[in-house]
């Protein structure tokens, strides 16, 4: 029960950009998660994450669309986040990690990835349904419908030591 409040409470602050709490949580972009996250022993996530079609997200529009805010707020994490949090992340990285686990400026030092309630009180977000369908719903042109638990298993990326 507490972890379901902290998770709720950690994506009102990811959503709300304009909250003062966010204003300490700057996109720092993949490269930094790449720096831990890549390793075979806990599981590659990077490199599960650069070949898939989130990563590939800006790829799979026009010029045209690529210069669209509405197109732009689903296929790059750059597109729907406050432009003065934006640290290193580009919007060539499309929807790079910290669209589903928030903006890690604060949360990425091992010290503190190490304890789950400290990353989230950091700006740690879980990717749960909610934050997954702030891009994947009716508004989109292109939108199928979205069954959470079939996709994120197609994007899950665990990390094996734990």
């Amino acid at each position: 029960m507490i972890i379901r409040g902290l998770i709720i409470v950690c994506l009102v602050v990811f959503l709300g950009s304009n909250n003062l709490a966010a204003q300490d949580f700057e996109y720092v972009g993949s490269k930094k998660c790449k720096m831990c996250h890549n390793k075979a022993p806990k599981g590659a996530q990077y490199k599960q994450w650069a070949e898939s079609s989130h990563a590939k997200a800006m790829e799979s529009l026009s010029a045209e669309e690529a210069k669209d805010p509405t197109c732009l707020k689903c296929h790059s994490t750059v597109g729907h986040v406050d432009p003065d949090l934006v640290a290193t992340l580009k919007v060539t990285e499309g929807v790079s990690c910290e669209s589903c686990h928030g903006p890690g400026s604060k949360y990425s030092p091992k010290s503190v990835m190490r304890d789950r309630a400290k990353s989230i009180a950091k700006g740690l977000i879980l990717p749960i349904e909610e934050v997954c369908i702030t891009c994947h719903n009716d508004e989109s042109p292109h939108f199928k419908g979205f069954d959470f638990a079939e996709y994120v298993e197609k994007v899950s990326h665990p990390d094996p030591s734990k």
